[in-house]
C-alpha cells in the first residue's frame, strides 16, 4: 500500500494500480525502455494490473517477466471493461494510469489518475479528468513512487 499525505486534502490510500497498455506503457505493442523495472518497484507496494485489448497481439510476450495481472476484454467494449475492473478493484483504493478516451470511465472510477502523454499521444477529452497529466510514463511511475512529488503536485 501507498499512503499519499496531501496538505489540505484526505490522504489518498492505494492498494491497485491499473495501468492501460498501448500508448501508456507501450508503444506499438513494445514496452518501453525502463519500464519493467520500475513496475516491479511499484509491486513491492501495490497490486500491478495491466489492461489491455492486445491490439498488435505482444502483451503475454512483453509482459511475461512482469509481475502484473494481465487482464484483456474485447476491443469493442473497451470503456465498459475498463471501469468494471476498476469498480471491481475498488475504485476508492485504485490508482490509474492511461492515455486514451476509452480510458475516461477507469479514470471517473478511480481515487486518483494520470494521463501520460507518450510516442501514441493522448486524449484531449481524457486530460480533463485526470489528477496528474505527464509526459511519460517514466515520469508517471517516479512521480507515484516519490510522496514528495506526489505532494507537490496535489497539494490543494
Amino acid at each position: 500500500m501507498l499512503i499519499y499525505k496531501i496538505p489540505g486534502r484526505d490522504d489518498i490510500e492505494i492498494e491497485n494500480i491499473v495501468f492501460d497498455y498501448n500508448g501508456t506503457i507501450a508503444v506499438d505493442g513494445k514496452i518501453l525502455e525502463g519500464v519493467k523495472e520500475l513496475l516491479s518497484e511499484l509491486g513491492k507496494h501495490l497490486s500491478v494490473y495491466i489492461l489491455t485489448a492486445d491490439t498488435y497481439g505482444t502483451v503475454k510476450r512483453e509482459c511475461s517477466d512482469i509481475d502484473a495481472k494481465i487482464l484483456t476484454f474485447p476491443k469493442e467494449n473497451a470503456r465498459e471493461s475498463k471501469k468494471g475492473i476498476v469498480k471491481n478493484l475498488g475504485g476508492e483504493k485504485t490508482l490509474c494510469v492511461g492515455n486514451g478516451f476509452n480510458d475516461i470511465p477507469m479514470f471517473k472510477e478511480a481515487i486518483l489518475s494520470i494521463a501520460v502523454i507518450e510516442g501514441e499521444g493522448a486524449s484531449g477529452k481524457l486530460i480533463v479528468h485526470a489528477d496528474i497529466v505527464v509526459r511519460s510514463i517514466l515520469e508517471a511511475i517516479e512521480i507515484i513512487l516519490n510522496k514528495n512529488k506526489m505532494k507537490a503536485t496535489l497539494r490543494n
